[in-house]
């Protein structure tokens, strides 16, 4: 069974730096196909970033690609999501999941989800 935790929520001005961490166990494979989706009060859920290691395919939502960075650890079995520029709009939980299939302009979540993580963008 594959359980995801995320770590690294809070709350921080707008203009600061948060560094949010996914430590996945239970997958059957190596590779690393995990993304980071989030979901603000009274939005739909969106996909932020995704990687898949063994592909080296990596998606960003347009509106943090210039501003996020995600990366993994695959000895660790751990993917970072490196966010800066804060805005308010990035408020939301933010949550870790195993991905179906990802591209350059899209990034399909499978099944298996973390519990999520707070951030708080507000000055």
């Amino acid at each position: 069974q594959v359980q995801l935790v995320e770590s690294g929520g809070d709350l921080v001005q707008p203009g600061g730096s948060l560094k949010l961490a996914c430590t996945v166990s239970g997958l059957t494979s190596d590779h690393l196909r995990i993304g980071w989706f989030r979901q603000a009060p009274g939005k739909e859920r969106e996909g932020v970033a995704c990687l898949a290691t063994r592909l080296g395919s990596i998606y960003y939502l347009d509106s943090v690609r210039d501003r996020f960075a995600i990366s993994s650890d695959n000895d660790k079995k751990v993917v970072y999501l490196q966010m800066n520029s804060l805005k308010p709009e990035d408020t939301g939980v933010y949550y870790c999941a195993t991905v179906a299939s990802l591209g350059g302009y899209w990034c399909d979540p499978n099944d298996d989800w973390g519990q999520g993580t707070q951030v708080t963008v507000s000055s």
